[in-house]
């Protein structure tokens, strides 16, 4: 006969990630991202005639500034997609520790411009831009992280 008296060790917590729902809203989040960075530069060279400043972490498969930024702020929300996604499956607390690295990443985009050679008001154009796009993609990641994370008891 069974000892009933003999402890048994807690139930094991988990965490339950829907991955394909979290690449959804990443890649939702990326087309928001490449819009976001894309009406930031018609806005900027456009209407407000403001050469803005090149930043050297920007891809420029094109020769259109508009296509370049946008492609660099879509690729940029899939690799903070995935920065979440290790964060999720590795961490405790990941939408901390994310908004935390993408808050930083955003504050060092802001100020890569600031080091160009430039009028003052492109470096601060540009650095709008950086900042609206890291708004975006923080505030929507870290929304699809709370609907696509749980963690089991």
């Amino acid at each position: 006969m069974a000892n009933t008296d003999v402890p048994r060790p807690p139930a094991r917590s988990g965490t339950v990630i829907d991955a394909g729902r979290l690449w959804a809203g990443g890649a939702a989040t990326a087309c928001v991202a490449a819009l976001v960075a894309a009406v930031g530069v018609l806005v900027f060279n456009s209407v407000l005639d403001v050469r803005l400043v090149q930043p050297p972490l920007l891809l420029t498969p094109t020769g259109s500034l508009v296509v370049n930024y946008a492609l660099t702020a879509f690729v940029a929300a899939l690799v903070a997609t995935g920065v979440a996604h290790l964060l999720a499956a590795t961490t405790p607390r990941p939408r901390l520790f994310f908004g935390w690295i993408v808050g930083l990443a955003t504050v060092a985009t802001m100020v890569v411009p600031f080091a160009a050679e430039a009028a003052v008001a492109a470096k601060v154009c540009t650095a709008a831009i950086n900042l609206v796009v890291g708004i975006a993609i923080a505030s929507l990641l870290t929304g699809v992280l709370s609907r696509t994370v749980r963690t089991g008891r």
